[in-house]
């Protein structure tokens, strides 16, 4: 059995779905590092928006190996979660980018039924991979999602399989070294309102 290592891991979460993070992290407790950012680690009152993405970057994303996005229903809303997506899939001089992975949240209107934009259902290459719409979870994670192997970012259903979470992280690590991710789209400049997103 090959042993998994235990990854850096940067958690991205909007904060009505603080219960699901704080779970989440502590069922994956000794089994990742958590480098998350808490409520009040970064007092952004009067800081320019890149002062805080810098931040965000240089002082919590810095050695994370991986991000996991937990998807409520309003995620996609989030600048905030735009931004720490953005920071992750970005390669600097001091840090490599991160891999990339959504798990939608029980609270998901995609999570427990199977939806697709058009056409004929198509079932993802992996059993525990979920069909999403994409204009229902953060639009830079949907920008580097797609139902092939070779996709940057995986997007999965939410499970307390320790074991098998693990593997997804892990995967996520792996994939960074494959097809570069997309990382082109503008940043949020403020949370964004209404029942989904469009391009």
């Amino acid at each position: 059995m090959v042993q998994i290592p235990r990854h850096k891991v940067f958690v991205s979460f909007h904060h009505e779905d603080q219960e699901y993070k704080d779970y989440f992290v502590q069922m994956l407790e000794g089994s990742i590092v958590d480098k998350s950012v808490e409520d009040g680690d970064i007092d952004d009152t009067n800081l320019p928006t890149e002062t805080i993405r810098q931040k965000i970057r240089d002082d919590f994303i810095a050695d994370a190996t991986v991000t996991v996005v937990l998807i409520g229903p309003y995620t996609w809303q989030r600048k905030h979660v735009d931004w720490e997506i953005g920071s992750s899939l970005r390669a600097t001089s001091k840090n490599p980018r991160c891999g990339l992975l959504g798990i939608l949240l029980p609270t998901h209107p995609n999570n427990w039924i199977a939806l697709i934009n058009s056409g004929p259902s198509i079932p993802p290459p992996h059993p525990e991979m979920v069909d999403w719409r994409p204009e229902l979870i953060p639009p830079r994670l949907a920008d580097n999602c797609d139902k092939y192997d070779d996709s940057y970012a995986r997007l999965y259903r939410w499970t307390e399989d320790i074991a098998l979470i693990r593997h997804w992280i892990h995967r996520a690590f792996q994939r960074r070294a494959g097809t570069p991710p997309n990382n082109s789209r503008p940043q949020f400049k403020q949370n964004r309102s209404g029942s989904c997103w469009r391009d």
